[in-house]
């Protein structure tokens, strides 16, 4: 995830603390995304769960799930994002919510909003959630159409002036799409209309239906991704200079972070430099180092992505074992830094930067290992040797 605010405002305001460096061989926590349930009263198309509404064998249950916010505490692990399928669809949402919290957590909900009401808004609220994210995915006919359910777009949209109203931090999440790309504009200004205080744009992966060919060919072009980006660059810069503490970031594709450096280079060349090192501090993509993911049965995955590759199950191990004292190949191979990728992304001169980008879109075209289809980068931004041209000679 790409933090283009707080970049922005460091190099707004130099005394700013920065995010530190990267931890090497994992040893640093990890952000914790948990999908505490695959039942979902959507099903939306790109879904990377495939969830369903229906109810999925062999969940982990209360006392278990109990027990594993004990395990990841004693791990180290302080940032907890509850997700699903649909997580207020759980009965113990509220009482897992809680102990988190009472255990020290960083505790945020991601969540579809539809089933935020008046009903329950106060048991939501009660639950003092540090962040809850509701995911936007266009206007009403496109959201509508992506999320397979119509009203969708409106109860969303109820849910995030619910939580406003009762004063909870909200965040409005989009994933780039070629259906929404035209709708950028409009879905900032919903994020100012209903005074969201964070957007987060995702690039769309593939994994779950989001692996299939209708959604994957709905994926934004390179050049559509770029301008979405340059937007958010703006908008971001400009509440950094009104003294607005909104929150803009990206996720899912690292190459943002060398777009940024470009973006500032051309419109704050004097902080060109300093962003650079802050970037290659931060070191790009960290699925298996500074993410992980635990599924509805307790398999663990380096992020939300990878739910076709397991590296432990909490039900078996303790995180700290799985993750820490004996982790498996893969995630050993996904700490190197930079990784040992192949084609473009290990002739890249930012592959520091971006640490090769998202590996599942990559193994999704068939080599884990081999460069990102969805990087943006032309050659020579990259810094590839340009093709020589034989010169025409004159008849």
């Amino acid at each position: 995830m790409l933090r283009i605010s707080h970049y922005l405002r460091a190099l707004a305001r130099p005394a700013m603390p920065v995010l530190g460096a990267r931890s090497t061989g994992g040893a640093r926590p990890p952000v914790v995304i948990w999908n505490l349930l695959r039942r979902c009263n959507l099903t939306c198309k790109h879904c990377y769960a495939t969830s369903a509404d229906s109810v999925f064998r062999d969940e982990l249950d209360t006392t278990e799930a109990l027990k594993v916010i004990d395990d990841l505490h004693e791990a180290g692990v302080r940032v907890l994002i509850l997700s699903g399928g649909e997580p207020l669809l759980r009965d113990d949402i509220f009482e897992l919510s809680e102990y988190a919290r009472q255990r020290g957590f960083f505790v945020a909900l991601s969540t579809n909003g539809t089933l935020i009401d008046e009903h329950n808004i106060e048991q939501i609220a009660a639950a003092k959630y540090d962040y809850v994210g509701i995911s936007i995915d266009g206007l009403e006919a496109v959201h509508d159409d992506w999320r397979q359910l119509k009203g969708s777009f409106a109860a969303s949209m109820h849910a995030i002036d619910l939580c406003r109203g009762h004063g909870i931090r909200v965040g409005l999440r989009t994933t780039l799409t070629q259906n929404n790309y035209p709708q950028l504009p409009a879905l900032l200004a919903l994020m100012r209309e209903h005074d969201v205080q964070k957007f987060y744009l995702s690039h769309l992966n593939y994994s779950g239906r989001g692996k299939r060919s209708r959604s994957r060919n709905a994926d934004a072009h390179h050049q559509m991704t770029r301008d979405a980006m340059y937007q958010l660059f703006e908008q971001a810069w400009d509440d950094v200079q009104h003294g607005r503490e909104t929150d803009f970031v990206s996720g899912n594709n690292d190459a943002d972070a060398v777009l940024l450096l470009q973006w500032v280079e051309a419109r704050l060349p004097e902080h060109r430099d300093r962003l650079e090192r802050m970037l290659r501090a931060w070191g790009g993509n960290a699925s298996g180092s500074g993410i992980a993911n635990i599924d509805n049965i307790g398999d663990v995955h380096p992020d939300t992505y990878w739910w076709q590759h397991a590296v432990g199950n909490v039900r078996r191990q303790s995180f700290r074992e799985l993750w820490f004292d004996q982790p498996e190949p893969l995630l050993t191979e996904l700490r190197q830094h930079p990784r040992a990728v192949t084609g473009r992304c290990a002739e890249c001169r930012w592959l520091s930067i971006c640490n090769g980008n998202t590996r599942t879109r990559a193994w999704a075209e068939g080599n884990l290992w081999g460069e990102d289809p969805g990087c943006y980068l032309s050659d020579q931004e990259i810094g590839l040797p340009q093709p020589q041209r034989i010169p025409s000679i004159a008849l």
